[in-house]
């Protein structure tokens, strides 16, 4: 049997990045002549990548848009976003411990995230982060992306893991519910940015703290899903 694979979401779940895209969002924002957005606002801005984010945005403040104003605003972020990583992002408490006790315990490691990959791996080679990870995919790596269950899918082929044998955790319902669509183990934490509790998506369970992610709880998730016999 392969190794079990622990799948995490990036923004909200691994690294607090909400006080970078949000000087990025802003950035756009004044290139608009737009009031700004605040961490409030944030928590049902982020989940479906940037260019969402930034068509949710302009939404909150009746801005209408066409594709091109869009795509335009969608490049102002990204550079702004990239040049000044990794800025103020930084893991959650406890989530490097938590990293070395599933290696110790020799199981993989996975990023799925609907941030662009790009946008992904720099932030993560920013934070020293990458080479922990089997894999590393974004919003636009394939063709879907959470909450549909192939992103977490293909997710798990890339890191070499098996379908049977890996649980996914993240923040928001589309974590939860592309957990859900896979037939993966969801692990719910409610630190990210969420505009309802993580327990309303139904995970399997909730953590409120990285303490308590460890091999342990990784497998019996995974038996659980498990069929006896």
């Amino acid at each position: 049997m392969t190794s079990p694979l622990v799948i995490f979401d990036l923004d909200g779940t691994l690294i607090d990045t909400a006080p970078d895209l949000m000087a990025s969002l802003n950035h756009v924002m004044d290139l608009n002549g737009l009031d700004h957005v605040t961490f409030d606002d944030m928590t049902w801005l982020v989940g479906q990548g940037a260019k969402v984010m930034i068509e949710r945005a302009w939404k909150l403040h009746n801005h209408p848009s066409s594709p091109d104003e869009l795509d335009a605003a969608f490049e102002a972020f990204l550079v702004h976003y990239a040049a000044g990583m990794p800025g103020k992002s930084e893991p959650y408490p406890g989530l490097l411990a938590a990293l070395d006790r599933l290696e110790a315990a020799g199981m993989r490691l996975a990023v799925c995230t609907n941030k662009s990959e790009k946008l992904a791996l720099q932030l993560l080679d920013c934070l020293d982060l990458t080479h922990r990870f089997s894999a590393i995919t974004g919003g636009d790596t394939f063709d879907v992306k959470k909450p549909h269950g192939d992103h977490i899918l293909r997710t798990i082929d890339r890191a070499g893991g098996s379908h049977d044998n890996a649980v996914m955790i993240g923040d928001s319902i589309n974590d939860i519910l592309a957990a859900q669509n896979a037939s993966v183990p969801a692990i719910g934490v409610p630190f990210g940015y969420s505009d309802k509790p993580v327990e309303s998506f139904n995970p399997d369970i909730v953590i409120e703290h990285f303490d308590r992610l460890d091999a342990a709880l990784v497998e019996s998730l995974i038996a659980a899903r498990i069929p006896a016999g």
